[in-house]
């Protein structure tokens, strides 16, 4: 690969995998944080600074080149802690605005959207960064970082580029004075086609979004 695509190669490695494991709390303790609802008008703006953080960070362990953990199988980490909690707390606070329609793989010809909910993804990002980080603090420096190197780009990366997005997307609705189609209530669990979409998308949600639009304009 070229300097440019492994610059941060050349770096220390204990100096790379503390940038990384710092950022990586930095962003489980906010969005947890957040999740508790104390400050519900600066939710939404707190999630779009924190995961476009953690995509950075991201960008770093996907243009590095492969990690190798030191041993053939992966050490078990234990259970893996419960995020339903989260999960939920997190669906009730960006309720009606949690659910949004994504294109999974962008190279895929002719790809049809999806429902996905953002409580959803948060959920996933956290598990996917926690397992590593168990095997951070336990010492496996190599394994945390082949870990969240593969992750990355296996599920957590385009699960948080996909909610940036929809975040930002959010966030510019609401700025710039532009109506929300209706995605609440669209099934998460089944692909539909574009003409289903936009057939439960219909009708115009700005009313419902009431109070979380309010706190945004004010932002």
């Amino acid at each position: 690969m070229s300097d440019a695509t492994l610059h941060d190669a050349k770096r220390e490695p204990d100096d790379f995998v503390v940038s990384v494991a710092d950022s990586i709390e930095s962003f489980i303790v906010a969005v947890t944080e957040v999740s508790r609802g104390d400050e519900p008008d600066s939710a939404v703006p707190f999630l779009l600074l924190e995961i476009s953080q953690l995509i950075l960070t991201g960008g770093r362990l996907g243009a590095h080149e492969d990690f190798l953990p030191d041993e053939r199988y992966e050490p078990d980490v234990g259970p893996e802690p419960d995020v339903d909690e989260l999960r939920e707390r997190f669906a009730t606070l960006l309720d009606p605005v949690d659910v949004y329609s994504e294109v999974f793989d962008p190279y895929v010809p002719r790809s049809e959207p999806v429902a996905c909910r953002i409580s959803d993804d948060l959920a996933d990002i956290i598990t996917d960064l926690r397992h590593g980080m168990a095997h951070y603090r336990n010492g496996r420096v190599s394994e945390a970082l082949w870990w969240w190197q593969f992750s990355y780009l296996s599920n957590w990366g385009p699960t948080a580029s996909a909610c940036l997005r929809a975040l930002q997307s959010l966030v510019a609705h609401v700025r710039l004075d532009q109506p929300l189609d209706e995605l609440d209530g669209l099934d998460t669990d089944a692909v539909g086609t574009e003409e289903q979409l936009e057939e439960e998308a219909g009708r115009v949600m700005a009313a419902e979004i009431g109070g979380t639009a309010a706190r945004l304009r004010s932002l």
